[in-house]
């Protein structure tokens, strides 16, 4: 894969920027997209910015507004409290059809770019109950995207069957886990690193890293 290019989908979050470290190692040339949907914070474009400028990624930021316009929920608007879903439901974090816009639309890119594979952290492992994070969904997609554009992309999931603690240790092993732990944006409330620890992504982010921290003096010890 050394030889080939590749479009990471970048939010600037811990699981993009693990997926960024990763595609670096793994592919001679790649280059990043993050969207624009007029998302609660404003700050997570920044970030993204910010970090593929210091890895010399070359960046991309498509608008995606009209998704803002058509899914009205936590992540897109400032007057409604994130809060986790109920009684099987899912979190008024769901943003329907984002993945499957953003993916297809990183699909466009790439054949503009002329790159074949794609990355994405999407992961049915803590996947909060997103359907468009599932393995079956992103094969799917894998498959309907090489056939409407007559491509051979390969759409990538690094994160996809393992959990937040070893999504860090992932980090860590790239030579990332500090980068990671201190200039991404994973809080829903837009607070840089650790977050607001109250947040849904944050609490999940905590317990993985705390889950990893403590498997490394168990190592120790």
């Amino acid at each position: 894969m050394k030889n080939d290019k590749a479009i990471v989908v970048f939010s600037g979050g811990q699981d993009s920027t693990t997926c960024l470290f990763w595609a670096l190692k793994n592919f001679k040339e790649v280059e990043a997209v993050t969207f624009d949907y007029n998302q609660r914070h404003r700050l997570e474009i920044e970030v993204a910015k910010e970090i593929a400028t210091e890895l010399g990624v070359k960046h991309h930021i498509l608008d995606m507004s009209l998704l803002n316009q058509l899914a009205p929920n936590a992540l897109t608007r400032d007057d409604i409290e994130v809060s986790a879903g109920e009684d099987g439901e899912l979190p008024n974090t769901f943003v329907p059809g984002r993945n499957l816009l953003f993916l297809s639309f990183a699909g466009v890119l790439a054949s503009q770019v002329g790159a074949k594979h794609i990355i994405t952290g999407v992961c049915e492992t803590d996947f909060s109950g997103y359907p468009d994070c599932r393995d079956i969904f992103v094969k799917s997609l894998n498959v309907t995207l090489n056939l409407s554009m007559d491509e051979t992309f390969v759409i990538h999931t690094p994160l996809m069957w393992i959990n937040k603690a070893e999504t860090w240790k992932l980090a860590d092993e790239l030579g990332a886990l500090d980068f990671v732990r201190e200039r991404t944006l994973t809080c829903y409330n837009g607070i840089i690193a650790d977050g607001c620890g109250e947040c849904p992504a944050c609490k999940l982010r905590k317990a993985g890293l705390d889950q990893y921290l403590d498997s490394l003096k168990e190592g120790v010890e």
